[in-house]
C-alpha cells in the first residue's frame, strides 16, 4: 500500500470557549456578594467602566431652560468646555478681598449691626446672643476645648475612648498567664499550649511533643497544663469533654463520686438510660435529675463566647408577592444587581488622544469587554428572572397551601420549558434565594426527588414526604411511640409507597433519634 500526501477540505463543527463565553458562564453561578466583588474588581481594572452609583451628574444649570440671547448662550457653551486648568488664570480668580475660601458672614449668622460692639468688651454671652464675636470664640466657648461639640451627645470624650473593642480568646489567656507564671521560661511553654488551642477550647496535640520542642520535662508541662486549666473561661484547655465539664463542676465545687461516675458515663445519659445511671452514680430519682440539670447548665465550647463573627444576612435575588388572587409578581431584587455603565463618551475622547497602535489595542480591548461584562450582568439578571417564574409557576400549590404540597422537580422539567440546557439551570439555582410569603428558600430547595405513589396516582415530593414524617412523630403520644414499620404503614395508606430503610433514612437526616431512644426520653423526661 503505498503512502502518499494529500490535501483535504473538511467542514465541522465545534464549540470554542472563549474568555468572555467563559466569563459569562461564571456570572451565572456566582451569588449576589461573589457578583458585587467581581464587579468592583472590574471598575478597578478597566478604565472605560463606571458604577452607576458614582456617574457623575450633569450640572444643575443643565435642567433649567436654556437662555434665549445667542451670545449668553454661547458664552456658557464656551465655559463648559474650558478645562480646569484654563480656570486658574488671573481673569478668573476672584480678587483677594472677595474671600473666595471662606463662606459668608451670613452663613454663620456673624453679622455686625451697626449697634454691635466694636471693642471686644461685650460678655461671651452677649457676643453669643447678638451674633457678635469672631468666629472661632463662640466654637470654644461652645465646646468648652479646642475642638467642636460632637453631634452624638453632650460625651466630650474621644471617639477612640467611646469604642469598645472585643478581647480576643488568646488576649484573655496571655494576661492571666503573665500573672499566673512569673517565670520566663514557664511563659514559653505556657504560650505553645495556647497555641494548641482550637475553636472551641480544646487543647489538641500531644505534650510530649511540647516537651521535646522546648528541651523540657514532660511532668514540667503537665503542671503547667494543669495551672492553665484554671483560667477563665472554665473548661478552657480540656482534651475531652468529660475533662471540660469536669474543670467547670470543680470550678462550681460540685465535684463529687456521683457526678464523677455520672460523667465517665455519659454515652449511657446520651442513650437516656436512666435505671443504668442510677445503678451506676447510686443516687434517687431526683437527685439525678438534678444532677443532670447541671450538666446541661455547663458549656461544652467554652471558647465560642470569645469569637464574634458577624451573622450574615441572606439577601434575597429574587421578590415574590401576590399580584392577584390567582398570579404571582416576581421581580429581580434591585440591591442585588450591580450597575454598571460604560463610559462612551470617555472612550471617544481618550481615543483621540491615542498616540500608538498599543494604545489603541488596549482601548479597544477595554472598551469591548466593558460592553461584554454589561451585556453578560443583563443577560445573567434575565435568565434568574426566567428561571425563578418558571419555578413558582410549577411549585404554586407550595406557597398558596404549605410544603405538603411540594411537588417532586428536577432541573431537566425546568430547562425543557425554559429552552436551556440543565447545567445552565444548575449554575443558575446555585446560591440564589427567592423571598416568598412563606420565608427565603434557596431555588436548589424547590427541586426534590420523586417518591411513587401507592395508588397508582401522581408521585410525591421527597420534601413533603419528610415533612410528613416529622409531623407524625411530633403528634405520636408518650406512651404510643411510632416505629419505623408504623410510619410506612401510615404513609402507604396515605398513598405514598416508600420503604422502611428510606423511613429511617429520613428520620435521621432530620436528626430523629429512634424510637427506643424516643420511648426512654419520653418516659425519663430528661
Amino acid at each position: 500500500m503505498a503512502l502518499s500526501q494529500r490535501l483535504d477540505l473538511r467542514q465541522s463543527q465545534s464549540l470554542v470557549m472563549t474568555p468572555q463565553l467563559q466569563q459569562a458562564i461564571k456570572l451565572l453561578q456566582l451569588s449576589n456578594i461573589e457578583l458585587s466583588r467581581f464587579v468592583e474588581q472590574e471598575l478597578e481594572r478597566n478604565p472605560l467602566l463606571e458604577s452607576q452609583d458614582t456617574a457623575p451628574q450633569p450640572p444643575e444649570r443643565m435642567a433649567l431652560e436654556a437662555p434665549e440671547d445667542p451670545q449668553e448662550r454661547a458664552a456658557l457653551q464656551a465655559q463648559d468646555r474650558k478645562d480646569s486648568a484654563e480656570l486658574t488664570g488671573s481673569d478668573h480668580l476672584p480678587a483677594s478681598q472677595d474671600n473666595p475660601l471662606d463662606s459668608s458672614p451670613d452663613d454663620f449668622g456673624n453679622v455686625y449691626t451697626e449697634e454691635s460692639p466694636s471693642d471686644g468688651a461685650a460678655s461671651a454671652h452677649d457676643r453669643q446672643s447678638d451674633g457678635g464675636g469672631d468666629g472661632l470664640s463662640t466654637w470654644n466657648t461652645a465646646s468648652g476645648s479646642g475642638g467642636g461639640r460632637s453631634d452624638f451627645g453632650d460625651d466630650d470624650r474621644s471617639l477612640e475612648e467611646r469604642l469598645a473593642e472585643e478581647i480576643s480568646l488568646r488576649d484573655h489567656l496571655l494576661e492571666q498567664l503573665m500573672v499566673d507564671q512569673p517565670d520566663p521560661a514557664h511563659r514559653i511553654i505556657g504560650l505553645h499550649l495556647i497555641d494548641m488551642l482550637d475553636a472551641t477550647g480544646y487543647l489538641v496535640g500531644d505534650l510530649q511533643e511540647v516537651a521535646d520542642k522546648l528541651g523540657c520535662p514532660l511532668s514540667l508541662v503537665e503542671d503547667i497544663l494543669s495551672s492553665m486549666q484554671r483560667y477563665d473561661p472554665a473548661g478552657i484547655f480540656a482534651r475531652s469533654l468529660k475533662e471540660c465539664l469536669a474543670l467547670q463542676l470543680q470550678e462550681l465545687n460540685r465535684y463529687d463520686p456521683a457526678m464523677e461516675a455520672l460523667l465517665e458515663n455519659l454515652e449511657l445519659l446520651a442513650k437516656h438510660d436512666l435505671a443504668s445511671l442510677l445503678k451506676i452514680c447510686g443516687v434517687d430519682r431526683e437527685d439525678l435529675m438534678d444532677m443532670v440539670s447541671e450538666i446541661r447548665a455547663l458549656d461544652p465550647k467554652p471558647a465560642l463566647r470569645f469569637y464574634h463573627e458577624p451573622l450574615q444576612t441572606v439577601v434575597p435575588d429574587i421578590l415574590m408577592g401576590p399580584k392577584s388572587e390567582a398570579e404571582w409578581r416576581i421581580e429581580l431584587n434591585p440591591e442585588t444587581l450591580p450597575k454598571v455603565l460604560v463610559n462612551a463618551d470617555y472612550y471617544t475622547q481618550v481615543t483621540r488622544g491615542a498616540r500608538n497602535k498599543e494604545e489603541k489595542e488596549y482601548l479597544s480591548e477595554a472598551f469591548n469587554s466593558a460592553n461584554w461584562l454589561v451585556k453578560s450582568l443583563h443577560q445573567r439578571a434575565t435568565t434568574i428572572l426566567k428561571v425563578a417564574a418558571e419555578i413558582v409557576r410549577q411549585q404554586d400549590a407550595f406557597f398558596i397551601h404549605g410544603v405538603q404540597y411540594l411537588r417532586p422537580l428536577v432541573l431537566r422539567d425546568i430547562a425543557e420549558v425554559i429552552g436551556m440546557h440543565e447545567s445552565t439551570i444548575s449554575r443558575v439555582t446555585t446560591n440564589k434565594f427567592i423571598a416568598t410569603p412563606r420565608g427565603i428558600y434557596e431555588l436548589k430547595y424547590f427541586f426534590t426527588a420523586a417518591i411513587q405513589s401507592a395508588h397508582g396516582g401522581s408521585s410525591h415530593s421527597a420534601e413533603s414526604v419528610r415533612h410528613r414524617i416529622k409531623t407524625l412523630i411530633d403528634e405520636e403520644p408518650p406512651k404510643k411511640i411510632l416505629s419505623d414499620d408504623r410510619i410506612v404503614e401510615i404513609l402507604k395508606s396515605e398513598g405514598i409507597d416508600i420503604a422502611r430503610r428510606t423511613v429511617a433514612k429520613y428520620r435521621e437526616a432530620l436528626k430523629i433519634p429512634s424510637s427506643v431512644q424516643r420511648r426512654r426520653q419520653k418516659n425519663a423526661k430528661l
